[in-house]
């Protein structure tokens, strides 16, 4: 009887606050009104275009330029790498097999900026026993030989006028040839190879340290100058290098440097023409931070054109279709999107050549958060 008294009173205290859950008009609190809330929200439309309103295209910075069609220079992408400057680039490798030493300064470090006909280090040639010992014995009897002339021509000198001047001065040429032979031999006993910078700039790479033995023509050192890099590109077309007008390169960073067309190859490195380009200062005179062996994009721009409209890169994402596609701002709170064919123009900038006309506005900033309006 306890038990159905206490669910008696539970029921009550329960329909007494369900009943208070229904106040008078305009105290509903039903959750039923929130879509109707967030209909000004951004949101994608039946039809595939975005709503977004003003205050949302202010956070997300939107901005938009208006196109304008007109012939566009041809481009071509091309895969590069930075190289370095035969002219102001080097490596230092010994001639001979030995075991290395500092130099006057030390051994050089990554980075360490060296100039022309500097020391950097010393290589003492590795002799076996035998190969030793062959030219000890051979400078000993060298010795004795010059002894010997030395001998000869102090007897000639004192029966000069006795003997014909020829035997005195072939006696004293066999004692100058004895001499400069056991100074040969002396040398190569003792002497050591002074390796020095061939051109001024930085040490790029360094794969040695001290007492380290080494074989000839192994390189040793590299030397770059920063300011005279190259970037060589490979084409597929051989007829690409010769209606090249101007050419840029785009690093991982984006940076976009411009390039000066040096020269192509007349021979093909794994069926691909190799085309170099020099560096140029990206503005006000600064140079661009490379490093050799950086992969790059390079835009090549040729002689002829195309018609189409300029849009910069960041315009272009992709739908969910893996379409490219460019959004239009068509009112104020409304976004197209458009499927465009492109080629780069150079290495910030597309040409769309089908799928945008002139005079339209697209979105150049912020186009990949509009993308991701569902």
């Amino acid at each position: 009887m306890k038990n159905l008294s206490q669910t008696i009173m539970v029921g009550l205290i329960a329909a007494a606050f369900s009943a208070s859950a229904f106040a008078g008009p305009g105290h509903d609190h039903d959750h039923g009104a929130e879509p109707a809330a967030s209909s000004n929200g951004p949101k994608r439309l039946p039809d595939g275009s975005v709503f977004l309103p003003k205050i949302t295209q202010r956070q997300l910075a939107v901005r938009t330029i208006v196109t304008e069609s007109k012939e566009q220079p041809q481009a071509f992408e091309l895969v590069g790498r930075v190289v370095m400057d035969p002219n102001a680039g080097g490596k230092v490798q010994p001639m001979v097999a030995g075991r290395v030493e500092p130099g006057p300064k030390g051994l050089p470090s990554l980075g360490q900026t060296v100039r022309k006909g500097e020391v950097l280090a010393y290589v003492r040639p590795s002799t076996g026993a035998l190969e030793r010992a062959n030219q000890v014995a051979q400078a000993a009897e060298l010795r004795s030989t010059r002894a010997l002339a030395e001998k000869r021509v102090a007897r000639l000198r004192q029966l000069e006028g006795t003997v014909p001047q020829k035997e005195i001065e072939a006696a004293e040429a066999e004692v100058a040839s004895a001499k400069e032979r056991l100074a040969a031999i002396g040398g190569s006993l003792s002497t050591t190879e002074a390796l020095t910078a061939p051109v001024s700039g930085v040490i790029s790479a360094a794969n040695v340290v001290a007492g380290q033995v080494v074989d000839a023509r192994e390189v040793l050192f590299e030397i770059v100058d920063p300011s005279r890099l190259r970037v060589e590109a490979v084409a597929h077309d051989a007829t690409l290098a010769t209606n090249i007008a101007t050419a840029t390169a785009r690093a991982n960073s984006g940076e976009s440097i411009p390039l000066e067309f040096v020269g192509a190859g007349r021979t093909l490195r794994e069926q691909t023409v190799p085309i170099q380009f020099r560096t140029r200062p990206v503005k006000d005179g600064v140079l661009p931070v490379l490093t050799v062996g950086q992969p790059m994009k390079v835009i090549t721009q040729s002689k002829t054109t195309v018609s189409g409209v300029a849009v910069p890169a960041s315009a272009i994402v992709k739908n969910p279709s893996n379409q490219d596609i460019v959004w239009v701002h068509e009112s104020a709170e409304r976004f197209v999107q458009h499927p465009i064919r492109f080629a780069p123009l150079d290495a910030n900038t597309v040409t769309v050549t089908s799928g945008l006309q002139g005079g339209e506005r697209v979105v150049v900033q912020g186009a990949p958060l509009v993308n991701q309006v569902r």
